[in-house]
């Protein structure tokens, strides 16, 4: 298991939100590439990595630090908004989710994103 920051985007191709979005997910990525590990999943392409879990709305990010959760949802497509969620998490004042459903997500994105 692996203790370094997990920052995943969770989206879809058919998603306009998700692809305008993924210049701005790349760009924070780029500034926090030292701290953590980003990784986009297309969750259509991979729907196992969620398991029974539906995603609502898009974007939807899952930040997690090992196994543990400090968050899962859907934010606004901005670059201040998954900015300031990451500085959160790696502080360590973030989270945690407390979801059953989303047991073993983490591990998946990571096996995924090799």
């Amino acid at each position: 298991m692996s203790d370094e920051c997990l920052v995943a985007c969770l989206c879809a191709e058919w998603c306009g939100s998700c692809r305008d979005y993924h210049a701005v997910f790349d760009a924070v990525r780029a500034r926090f590439a030292a701290e953590a590990r980003f990784t986009w999943i297309d969750i259509e392409d991979h729907p196992e990595v969620l398991g029974p879990v539906d995603i609502e709305d898009f974007p939807a990010v899952l930040i997690a630090r090992g196994d543990a959760i400090a968050f899962f949802g859907s934010i606004t497509p901005h670059a201040a908004t998954v900015s300031r969620l990451v500085e959160t998490a790696l502080a360590g004042t973030l989270g945690p989710v407390n979801d059953a459903s989303l047991a073993g997500v983490p591990g998946r994105i990571r096996a995924l994103a090799g």
